[in-house]
């Protein structure tokens, strides 16, 4: 029989969840368009492209992307091998190994018109374990990721290990730079949870050599090693060592005499090229040899690097990397936004900027949303209200707060004196204080017993204490904020207290306890049905 072709299926589609009205929220439908609210909206400094204005991706015809045939390019299968059995005494034939790691190694120098977009974690799945640990790198692979980006350093003696900083300090129980500490003192040290900070918990994780974090991901993806490039020849060493050079991305904005002599020693090698506007005419200098992808960094819509014409001039050669972590990374395309409305992020990088890899701190957020048209669905049955939309009246009424006017950087409203912040796109309540309290109108779906929860943001140890009343009834216990290890690492934590409500409207008033220590900031609530 003829080949049997399985073409790759991308979910590209600018589907968005709908965002959380004033007041209350329900369930956002797929294919629901997103309102235009000032609190995701880019800064009105630069003025954002018209989706789809620079590339059209493929209609989708499913509303599932399935991995397995995203991620093979061609299947040659023979009628009679499927159908029939080997007679008796024939050997058994063993199919070829095809593990997620060779289908991302495929993938990613895959630059056709219908590849899949591929999601990178930024030093792994941090939500889930300490950055840039073994745990971390092996929960990134697990929720989808093909690859993880991890940061080398280099220790006293030489041996590359994986740490962000120049110093241990944030990510560790030790001081000192990475450079100044042997390897054997640096495998001493525990790492704390998530992304850090002297208040985050202390961890049973040790700081992992790059050979172990390469012979983790050696059947199971890519990694992208940051900060490696000083030490490129000592990191090539590792990934021969360990037979895992095809999982192994170098990267750099180096001039391109040195990236050429770099690929020629070691042809083998992946290469992906960093540009913004400072080096943006590197591209050219490659001629014909141009690396298999390119990262591309703009923190304004008007950067020669986000010009249409030139980043399809790179998507015709390449995958084209885009990161949605920070606001100066994408020009506030960032995975908050996302979370609100693909359109404020992931939707316009992949539909106007031509992204092919999106690196992310959000992994299963955003592979939900390839796999969905999705992004930051409201659970069945529950109801979300944005921390900023409490409750209509002014001071007094629908609020109260210490101090006049508001102190963020956020859209407040006009005149009141409730504090909000944008964090890299999550719009929040921020510099909260004790004696403070907030009212919000909810509208309960259906009669029943609901617990609250809480997407949270806090650095701190402790980050403070919330009491919750209903319909002016008496306030809860208090409920303590758990550290998240930054002000941008929301995390949704559940109080633990349930309640028993009829359908329609309440009335929730949430205060800080005073003389406790308060220093946390609130994204949203939720009211779920108790046991979700």
């Amino acid at each position: 029989m003829p080949p049997l072709t399985i073409l790759r299926r991308v979910d590209t589609s600018h589907q968005g969840s709908t965002s959380p009205t004033s007041g209350s929220s329900t369930a956002p439908t797929p294919g629901s368009t997103a309102p235009a609210l000032d609190r995701t909206a880019p800064k009105p400094n630069s003025t954002a492209p018209t989706p789809n204005s620079a590339f059209r991706p493929p209609s989708r015809t499913t509303p599932t992307r399935s991995r397995s045939l995203a991620l093979l390019a061609t299947i040659t299968v023979c009628a009679t091998a499927l159908a029939a059995t080997p007679a008796t005494g024939a050997t058994e034939r063993r199919a070829p190994t095809d593990t997620p790691a060779d289908r991302a190694h495929r993938d990613f120098l895959d630059h056709g018109p219908g590849i899949a977009v591929m999601t990178a974690a930024h030093r792994g799945q941090w939500r889930k374990a300490p950055e840039n640990s073994l745990a971390a790198l092996r929960a990134a692979f697990a929720d989808g990721a093909e690859i993880v980006e991890a940061d080398v350093r280099l220790t006293k003696d030489g041996v590359p290990v994986l740490m962000h900083d120049a110093t241990v300090d944030r990510t560790t129980d030790g001081t000192g730079r990475v450079a100044d500490l042997s390897y054997a003192h640096l495998r001493t040290l525990r790492l704390r949870a998530g992304l850090g900070g002297r208040q985050a918990a202390l961890t049973g994780h040790r700081v992992p050599t790059l050979a172990e974090a390469m012979r983790a991901a050696r059947t199971s993806g890519l990694v992208n090693l940051d900060q490696a490039w000083k030490d490129r020849e000592a990191v090539w060493r590792v990934l021969t060592e360990t037979g895992t050079v095809r999982n192994g991305i170098f990267k750099s904005a180096a001039p391109v005499s040195e990236v050429r002599a770099f690929r020629t020693r070691h042809p083998d090698a992946l290469y992906m090229h960093l540009v913004d506007d400072t080096n943006a005419a590197s591209v050219t200098e490659f001629g014909t040899d141009r690396p298999p992808a390119f990262e591309v960094v703009f923190d304004d819509v008007g950067d020669a690097v986000a010009d249409a014409a030139f980043l399809r001039g790179l998507r015709s050669t390449g995958r084209v990397w885009i990161n949605s972590m920070r606001d100066a990374l994408a020009a506030r395309y960032t995975d908050e936004a996302s979370l609100i409305a693909p359109a404020r992020g992931w939707a316009t990088l992949i539909g106007v900027y031509g992204a092919s890899v999106l690196q992310t701190d959000n992994v299963e957020a955003l592979e939900a949303y390839l796999a969905t048209g999705v992004a930051g669905a409201v659970p069945s049955g529950a109801v979300r209200v944005q921390a900023e939309d409490y409750a209509p009246g002014g001071e007094g009424v629908g609020y109260h707060d210490v101090d006049a006017g508001n102190r963020g950087d956020g859209p407040g409203r006009s005149g009141e004196g409730v504090d909000v912040c944008d964090l890299d796109g999550a719009v929040a309540v921020c510099w909260m204080r004790g004696s403070e309290w907030l009212a919000y109108e909810v509208d309960v779906p259906q009669s029943g017993r609901y617990t609250l929860k809480v997407r949270v943001s806090s650095p701190y140890a402790p980050a403070g204490t919330y009491r919750v009343a209903v319909d002016d009834g008496t306030p809860g216990a208090p409920v303590a904020v758990t550290n998240t290890t930054s002000h941008q690492a929301f995390a949704l934590q559940d109080s633990r207290q349930e309640r028993e409500l009829t359908k329609g409207r309440h009335t929730l008033r949430l205060s800080l306890d005073t003389g406790a220590y308060q220093n946390w900031n609130l994204d949203y609530l939720q009211l779920e049905p108790a046991g979700n």
